[in-house]
């Protein structure tokens, strides 16, 4: 289940590599990246999708809509989502989905971030156009009403859905923890968990927010935190019963692998600026109005044995998917549009 803000990309990209690897079913969205979001999801929004079939891997964004997922999928399917710090993922949406949420329009100043947090209730409109990016955005991705108040029934009953629904509730602040548990809950190889960090802004995009703004951040979306601090108690449960020492054993032992795979592939050994990408097809998807997400050059004279692998783990999501045979032509429209209003 990708929720939107939580590193998700780079977990795609781990899925899409596992899937190929393993000649699995993939249950994609036919001529966009997703299922018609936010609309709640519908098993005829999967591409070529006929009565009684069933797939493997579904994992493009979604508004959840667990009937209709679990018609597409084995009854023993796991599921698996990531959660993040909701006043980190809050400031995150707040920059890349601001410019389309009309009601940011009239915050006047240049920090529209500040100046919403310090009187949200004034700024925001519910039935805005795209409001629910700036509001409770994990509780709305997983098909819940994102606008109730904290002491409504509605709420504990969706947070109880969500455990009784997922397996596995990874957290970005310990992603290789959660890919470590994420193995032992597969029975996946160490292999199979290489990553490069996907979709990463440059850190001078990224407001530092103080213990007063992250408060009232955590304030403004309480429903988010209410499920991120659930699950962030059960997945160090989760941890305990691993082995902390075993954990700490492991994770080191990813870290050294990507640290291996970045020397062998990445040019320069890290990621960089939009501007700097000498490869079109390098180049990932931005948000409207500014170059802020980073991405990768791939080494020029990579051995044969890595040059397969190394531009699959360097591949932003969209050529990723056309690649696997998506037509994104929706997706790519848009791009052209936005390219010629140069927004």
């Amino acid at each position: 289940m990708k929720t939107h803000k939580t590193a998700s990309s780079t977990f795609l990209n781990i899925l899409f590599r596992f899937g190929e690897k393993h000649r699995l079913k993939f249950a994609f969205p036919d001529s966009r990246n997703d299922f018609f979001y936010p609309s709640l999801f519908q098993r005829s929004q999967v591409k070529d999708y006929r009565p009684g079939m069933c797939f493997n891997v579904i994992c493009n964004h979604m508004r959840f809509n667990a009937p209709e997922v679990a018609k597409l999928l084995p009854m023993d399917t796991s599921y698996i989502t990531i959660l993040r710090d909701p006043a980190e993922l809050f400031e995150s949406s707040f920059h890349y989905f601001g410019r389309l949420v009309p009601f940011t329009w009239k915050i006047p100043g240049d920090d529209k971030l500040t100046e919403f947090l310090h009187d949200p209730h004034y700024y925001f409109d519910p039935e805005g156009f795209n409001s629910f990016y700036l509001k409770n955005l994990l509780f709305f991705d997983f098909g819940q009403d994102n606008t109730l108040e904290l002491d409504d029934p509605r709420v504990e009953k969706g947070i109880k859905f969500i455990i009784g629904r997922f397996q596995l509730v990874m957290l970005v602040e310990y992603f290789e923890e959660s890919l470590i548990l994420l193995k032992d809950a597969l029975c996946w190889d160490m292999d199979d968990l290489l990553f490069f960090k996907l979709n990463a802004r440059k850190g001078s995009t990224v407001s530092k927010l103080t213990p007063e703004l992250r408060a009232r951040a955590l304030e403004w979306n309480a429903i988010d935190w209410k499920l991120y601090q659930h699950f962030n108690q059960t997945f160090w449960k989760k941890v305990d019963a691993y082995g902390r020492q075993r954990m700490a054993e492991d994770v080191a032992e990813l870290k050294r692998q990507n640290a291996e795979m970045a020397s062998i592939c990445i040019e320069g050994g890290r990621a960089v600026e939009a501007g700097s990408i000498q490869e079109t097809a390098m180049q990932p998807w931005q948000p409207i109005g500014e170059k802020s997400i980073m991405g990768y050059n791939l080494k020029k004279n990579v051995d044969k044995a890595h040059r397969k692998l190394c531009r699959k783990m360097l591949m932003p999501e969209l050529q990723y998917l056309t690649e696997l045979g998506v037509n994104l032509w929706i997706t790519k429209l848009w791009g052209h549009v936005r390219d010629i209003i140069n927004w």
